[in-house]
């Protein structure tokens, strides 16, 4: 109940749409079913508090997290009084409010890298400048902006001649200078500290701040306050850890660059110091739920710096359902409201073998009905239990049946997802020879390719072909049609040198492909030219700041040098390159926001390739709520769209969908439908390949936070945990016991839902619905 909580008409409407029936957190909260809803209802509720607060203090967030936001802010705005406006105002608790007038409010920035340039387009300031200050007219006069380049520092000198690697050592505040150059950092950092409580000064001077939204990272943070982070912190020059590096190594161009870079952040008590401030996180996705269920129900405290919002009557968490699933709000809720169905039971007793550390077979009736969920199970009994194993135990004989004569298209929104999400399944069904397999990747990926990669990989080209080693370049019809062809050969070549472990054979493999993918990019037409176009490139990257947009011929390069990596996978398993499809879908652009998917530009090559391929089963990266990057709720958006259009060309009544999940979302194993049994061999395949094929990916410069390393290695952890759940409830020797060898030798467990057409669609169907009428 919100009876102790003053909610505002907007908050009403939407805790109302929300169906939530009780809040018990020290932090009230309201949800949303998606991350394009979350920003509804984040900007109706800003748009509501400017209308009475129009000369009013604001600081809002950057990143990726605050797109839907400012798009539906702006939206809203522009259509106030249209009927699309009118029709959402009256819904949301706005039908009274003047049109809100943002011109006069006065901006805070919340943080910045340090240093890093205010011209370059991935700094905070720059974007602050373009989305808030030009984005929404406000006055720049009136905004306190954080801008490195105007910092002081000793002798008046630039951060590039005070800290040359860009790199600022804070133990100089305490310690003795050791050179010329350290005495000059020191007083620099002593400067900047002085900036710093400047900074929190004026923002106090304003009254503090009046609305705040901010995102919340893995570890907790908000703003770059980070674990750890004083509850009465003020604005500061810090140290941030790997959580946060993790995720700021997109913004940076790699965890090699974030690890290094220090930030300017503003502190938990400048958030806090207004008592009338509204403040407001936001979180989308089911990643997001244990620090939010942490940062919800702990008492205040620095391990969960979200926890301070606890000071504030109007601190509030606005989230999808996914974040908020692991609420005991929401597990209450899920199992006392609606009917009661077979995957309630399966999760009660699936968490209830986990609460007790109990086998499935050792919990006893007592324990079913001493449990606050199990207990509620309809017709309670002995065999209840019993029925759970037998339901799980089903599963994964589904996962473990032949296929055979099937036609399987694989899709991905990015490259390694497949491989990540489902490959010991794909194993099994390319060893049946009456299966024919294709696999599509949706966008280039290009975003995930370093300057450096590209920068090492030519500068072995260029050695390559000035030691006549890249033969085909002498070819006659080399530059006219020879670069399309042989394409199997370069995969093959590179292979056979993973096989007999030479590894500069295998880097030539690699430069044959980045020649072919030059001359096809640049038009090239001679091997002079071809050597000219090397060192252009190499110099635009050179000359290029780390997380810089690429221009649109190199952001072509390295997708293709990503989609020879996608290649090398799969002809592990003598998949040849026909059969891997690039699809390089319009909306990805590489620009901090990526346009909605466009039914002609996005659609039509997913359903092109459908009527070609005519496929039995089509798996996809299923993550509704867009908790992964973006990319794959646009991409699950757009071939939603394309199978619903060839259902009206075919009849799909057997057609299969198979909804995989990986490192970024996952399925439990009472929702999931198939249970496929993974050997330390198929472990052993996927980390092989991955370290093998996805060269640009090796080095993990954009690492998941939970893990400082390549993402195969994630996904195994995923797998075997899954075990760990499963074989609570079956009990260890039902594997190690089982009569079947696959059963036997399984150390990891893949989840994934298989549906027919209908219920693929009326799931994607949410997602498209939460965006009408906006773009």
């Amino acid at each position: 109940m919100l009876a102790n909580y003053p909610l505002s008409k907007t908050e009403e409407a939407f805790f109302k749409d929300s169906e939530t029936e009780t809040i018990t957190t020290k932090i009230p909260y309201l949800t949303v079913d998606n991350f394009p809803k979350l920003g509804l209802l984040t900007a109706c509720r800003f748009l509501e508090w400017v209308s009475t607060n129009p000369e009013g203090v604001i600081s809002l967030p950057t990143g990726k997290t605050p797109e839907y936001f400012i798009k539906w802010t702006q939206f809203l705005l522009e259509n106030w009084d249209k009927k699309k406006g009118l029709d959402i105002r009256e819904k949301y608790g706005l039908k009274e409010c003047k049109k809100p007038v943002l011109k006069d409010l006065q901006f805070v920035q919340i943080d910045e890298f340090y240093p890093i340039s205010s011209q370059q387009k991935n700094s905070f300031y720059h974007y602050v400048k373009k989305f808030y200050i030009e984005g929404f007219g406000l006055d720049p006069k009136k905004a306190l902006l954080i801008n490195s380049d105007e910092i002081p520092l000793a002798e008046g000198k630039s951060y590039r001649e005070i800290f040359p690697d860009s790199k600022v050592d804070l133990s100089l505040r305490f310690r003795e200078y050791t050179t010329p150059l350290e005495k000059l950092q020191q007083e620099s950092i002593y400067l900047i500290d002085q900036w710093c409580g400047e900074y929190e000064a004026k923002i106090r001077e304003k009254g503090g701040i009046g609305f705040f939204v901010g995102g919340i990272g893995p570890d907790g943070h908000i703003a770059f306050n980070t674990r750890g982070s004083d509850i009465f912190s003020t604005t500061r020059l810090t140290e941030t850890n790997f959580e946060t590096q993790a995720v700021a190594a997109g913004d940076l161009g790699g965890i090699e660059i974030s690890a290094n870079r220090l930030v300017i952040t503003i502190g938990l008590d400048t958030i806090v110091h207004n008592p009338e401030a509204v403040a407001i996180i936001i979180a989308a996705g089911e990643a997001k739920a244990p620090i939010v269920k942490h940062s919800l129900e702990k008492s205040m405290t620095n391990v969960y710096p979200a926890t301070v919002l606890q000071k504030l009557k109007n601190g509030r968490f606005y989230m999808t359902k996914g974040a908020a699933s692991k609420l005991t709000d929401s597990i209450d809720q899920y199992y006392f409201t609606g009917n009661w169905n077979s995957t309630k039971t399966e999760r009660a007793v699936l968490d209830l073998c986990k609460k007790l550390q109990k086998y499935g077979h050792r919990i006893t009736l007592e324990d079913l009905k001493n449990d606050k969920y199990t207990s509620q199970i309809p017709d309670l009994n002995e065999n209840t239990v019993k029925e759970v194993i037998k339901s799980i135990s089903a599963k994964i004989d589904k996962g473990m049946e032949e296929e055979k004569n099937e036609v399987f298209l694989h899709t991905g929104p990015h490259h390694d997802d497949i491989s990540l999400g489902i490959l010991p399944q794909i194993t099994k069904q390319l060893h049946e020879n009456s299966n024919q397999a294709h696999f599509a990747v949706l966008t280039s990926g290009f975003t995930a390719v370093t300057n450096s990669f590209v920068i090492e990989t030519l500068k072995s080209a260029k050695k390559f072909l000035d030691e006549g080693r890249i033969q085909m370049v002498k070819f006659d019809d080399f530059y006219e049609s020879g670069y399309k062809l042989k394409m199997d050969k370069d995969v093959y070549h590179y292979l056979t040198n993973v096989a007999s472990e030479n590894a500069e054979e295998r880097l030539r493999g690699l430069c044959h492909r980045v020649v072919r993918a030059i001359v096809f990019t640049f038009g090239i037409k001679t091997t002079m030219q071809l050597r000219d176009q090397i060192n252009e490139i190499i110099s635009v990257l050179k000359n290029s700041y780390d997380g810089e947009k690429n221009p649109k011929n190199i952001q072509t390069l390295k997708g293709m040098i990503r989609e020879f990596e996608e290649e090398l996978v799969w002809a592990h398993f003598g998949v040849q390159v026909k059969n891997v499809h690039h699809l390089r879908l319009g909306f990805y652009t590489g620009d901090i926001f990526t346009e909605q998917p466009d039914k002609k530009r996005d659609v039509e090559p997913i359903l092109n390739m459908l009527r070609e391929i005519k496929p039995t089963k089509l798996s996809l990266t299923l993550d509704p709520e867009g908790s992964g990057p973006d990319t794959h709720y646009k991409v699950l958006q757009a071939t939603a769209e394309a199978v619903r259009q060839w259902s009206l060309e075919e009849d799909l009544t057997n057609f299969k969908i198979v909804g995989y999940r990986n490192v970024w979302f996952k399925f439990d194993a009472a929702e999931s439908n198939v249970i496929v049994p993974v050997s330390l061999g198929d472990m052993s395949v996927m980390e092989d390949s991955f370290a093998n094929c996805y060269l640009s990916q090796v080095n993990a410069s954009f690492p998941s936070y939970a893990h400082n390393g390549k993402f195969s290695t994630l996904a195994r952890r995923t797998w075997v945990n899954q075990l760990s759940d499963v074989q609570l409830l079956l009990g260890k020797n039902y594997f190690y016991q089982h009569q079947t060898a696959k059963v036997r030798s399984s150390h990891g467990l893949i989840f994934f839902r298989e549906m027919d057409v209908e219920s693929f669609l009326m799931e994607a169907r949410e997602l498209e619905k939460s965006t009408e009428g906006m773009l």
